[in-house]
C-alpha cells in the first residue's frame, strides 16, 4: 500500500519516496525513519526506541538522529518550528503529525494524471527521461518473472510524449493489439498495451475519473 502525504507518496515495498513524478533520493537510514514515524503516527516515538530500530547494533548519540531528521525536513520543505510533517516532542523525541491516505495508489495516480505502467494490481509511476523495465533490481519497473530479461525495454518520457523499445532482450518486446514486435523506438500512447515476453502490461498517461480508475485500458 502506498501512502499519500501532501504532494508526496511513500512506497515503503518498493523503498521509494515520490513528489509528482520526481523520485527522491533517501539514503537507507532516512528512508527508514520517516517509514517508521509514517507507520507509527500519531504516536510520538521516544528517542531510544528510534535509535534502537535505526542502529540495533550500534550506540549512538542524539546528534545522528537529530541529523536525519534534518535531512528529513530539508528534502520534505518542512519546518522544525511550525511542522506540516515531523513534529519533536521536547525531552521525549518525534512524531509524524501530516495527514495520510492510505488508499490504493492506482486510483490517485489515474485522478493525477501521471505517466505509469499497469502491471494487473501494481502501478507503477514513470519519471521524465528513461525508464528501464526488467527483472533487475536497479531498473525503474521491475518485473521479476521468468522470461522477462534483466534490463527487457524501455520507456522514454518527453513531455507529453512517450516511445518504447527493446534493449535486445531474449524473448522480445511486443505493441498493441497485433502484437508487432518492438526493435527501435515506437510511440507509445495512452492505454498501449505491451507484451515483455509473455507479461502483459499497460501504458496510461491521461487523468481517470473515479468510476474508470481501476480499468487498466486495451
Amino acid at each position: 500500500m502506498r501512502l499519500l502525504f501532501g504532494e508526496f507518496v511513500l512506497d515503503p515495498g518498493a523503498r521509494q519516496l515520490f513528489r509528482g513524478l520526481e523520485e527522491l533520493r533517501l539514503g537507507p537510514r532516512s528512508f527508514d525513519l520517516l517509514d517508521l514515524l509514517v507507520r507509527s503516527r500519531p504516536r510520538a516515538l521516544r528517542k531510544a526506541e528510534i535509535q534502537r530500530r535505526l542502529w540495533p547494533d550500534s550506540a549512538v548519540g542524539d546528534g545522528s538522529l537529530a541529523f536525519l531528521v534534518s535531512e528529513l525536513r530539508a528534502l520534505l520543505g518542512d519546518d522544525a518550528r511550525h511542522p506540516r510533517f515531523i513534529r519533536t516532542v521536547p525531552a521525549f523525541g518525534y512524531a509524524f503529525c501530516g495527514e495520510v491516505g492510505e488508499e490504493a495508489y492506482a486510483a490517485h495516480a489515474a485522478a493525477s494524471g501521471v505517466p505509469r505502467v499497469v502491471w494487473e494490481e501494481r502501478v507503477v509511476p514513470l519519471a521524465e527521461g528513461e525508464n528501464l523495465l526488467g527483472r533487475d533490481p536497479g531498473v525503474k519497473v521491475r518485473i521479476d518473472v521468468t522470461g522477462v530479461s534483466r534490463r527487457h525495454a524501455r520507456i522514454v518520457l518527453r513531455g507529453s510524449e512517450a516511445t518504447i523499445e527493446d534493449l535486445g532482450s531474449k524473448n522480445g518486446t511486443f505493441l498493441g493489439r497485433r502484437d508487432a514486435r518492438v526493435a527501435g523506438p515506437l510511440p507509445l500512447p495512452d492505454g498501449s498495451s505491451f507484451r515483455l515476453g509473455r507479461v502483459l502490461l499497460t501504458y496510461r498517461c491521461a487523468a481517470e475519473t473515479a468510476s474508470t480508475a481501476t480499468e487498466p485500458g486495451p
